[in-house]
């Protein structure tokens, strides 16, 4: 799937948001090895940080119907620039991509902008990072 389809499936999920406090809404569309696409909108709360952005939303959809592997991610805003993840999507995806996974950051002018998990979150975090013990002491 070339990088502009994928592009206007993040379109088509952007307008489904529920951004009724700031107004900005996101898409994502998250494209499996399988060929399933994944699409996902943010959806705020008047608790903020319950919050969730469309680039977790996307993934979260993606890895609850058992999709594990990833070929490509568009995210798309009504921004200058394409639209980059906040910190905490980069974590996410950094628990699920690895740099052969191809991020398009896009804005609704047609502007697209390629990277890797790696560009995006370098010195990530990652998840053979976690040391994991049956049995800790205190």
């Amino acid at each position: 799937m070339k990088s502009q389809d994928l592009v206007a499936q993040a379109i088509l999920a952007r307008a489904r948001a529920y951004a009724p406090y700031s107004g900005f809404k996101v898409g994502a569309a998250l494209l499996g090895k399988s060929g399933a696409v994944y699409l996902g909108c943010n959806i705020e709360n008047a608790a903020y940080s319950s919050t969730n952005c469309a680039e977790r939303t996307a993934i979260f959809k993606a890895i609850s119907e058992g999709e594990r592997d990833f070929i490509a991610m568009a995210i798309v805003a009504d921004t200058d620039q394409g639209c980059s993840p906040c910190g905490v999507c980069r974590q996410v995806l950094v628990e699920f991509f690895d740099d052969t996974v191809e991020i398009h950051l896009a804005n609704l002018n047609g502007v697209i902008q390629s990277r890797t998990i790696s560009q995006l979150l370098p010195g990530a975090f990652r998840p053979g990072d976690v040391q994991r013990n049956d049995r800790r002491e205190l």
